[in-house]
């Protein structure tokens, strides 16, 4: 049976200061069985009294979104981005590992250099594995935009290359390189059988590599994507992981938006 999560990237951003402590009352408002957690650059100064201050929650944090920031350091990769990048990668393994996550997600490229050297971010996947398993986590690479191939092109060379990969899918991110069709095809049938091992929901409403639609994560129902077809395609091959839900859910004024969620929560489970 699936696990439904919420991010708390769907809740906590720049229009209610990053408030963490916000995460609480969602804890006691919201219908999902869990939360991934979201890490902010802002955080790295108080990293760990934000870690105390989740750990002491009554709310189960089951994944951990690793900063963005990695992903885009590496790709960057000018003279100490990859030291950096590491360095930012342990402090949120410490994070997900005070808080009891289990599983990591990761943007392995990003930024405006994105892809254009994928063979230093898939190179430096092993080092960041190697990390992330030194605190007993699974490390996930998720299938992010890309602005010079596609983030299939790059899960096929990875696994290639690291055959006992795990990846985050997700539907906005797919629908935004036009490629939803081709996870779901048979083709690429092996990815579901083992590699995914969690799923981020989110709507898109845009055109392929229409970047400004890309800025605004929509609840379903909200954009184009077919969720009855994923979710009978998630029945078909027998995932059983974690799913989370990344649609933004915060007013102009900062309040979070939970009866939303909770609607959204209660959707998907029909499917």
């Amino acid at each position: 049976m699936l696990r439904l999560l919420c991010s708390s990237g769907a809740l906590i951003t720049s229009r209610n200061d990053r408030n963490h402590k916000l995460l609480a009352r969602a804890g006691r408002e919201l219908t999902c069985e869990g939360f991934e957690f979201m890490m902010y650059p802002a955080w790295y100064e108080k990293w760990e009294e934000v870690a105390s201050d989740l750990a002491a929650m009554d709310i189960a944090i089951v994944t951990f979104h690793v900063d963005k920031s990695v992903g885009e350091l590496i790709s960057r990769n000018e003279d100490g981005d990859i030291e950096q990048a590491r360095e930012n990668f342990t402090i949120n393994c410490r994070m997900a590992s005070m808080v009891g996550a289990k599983l990591l997600v990761l943007h392995l490229w990003g930024g405006m250099p994105s892809d254009r050297n994928i063979e230093v971010n898939i190179r430096e996947y092993k080092v960041l594995r190697e990390i992330a398993e030194s605190f007993g986590l699974l490390l996930t690479i998720e299938d992010v935009p890309c602005n010079q191939q596609n983030p299939l092109q790059h899960m096929i060379a990875l696994h290639e290359q690291y055959p006992d990969i795990s990846f985050t899918f997700d539907t906005r991110f797919a629908a935004f390189h036009g490629l939803l069709d081709a996870f779901l095809s048979e083709e690429y049938g092996w990815l579901w059988n083992g590699p995914i091992k969690h799923v981020h929901i989110g709507d898109f409403a845009g055109e392929p590599m229409d970047w400004s639609a890309l800025r605004h994560c929509l609840h379903p129902r909200e954009g184009k994507i077919d969720f009855q077809r994923f979710f009978a395609h998630l029945a078909k091959v027998g995932y059983e992981g974690t799913v989370t839900v990344e649609s933004t859910s915060v007013a102009e004024d900062g309040r979070m938006l939970t009866e939303k969620l909770n609607d959204t929560f209660t959707y998907l489970r029909s499917l």
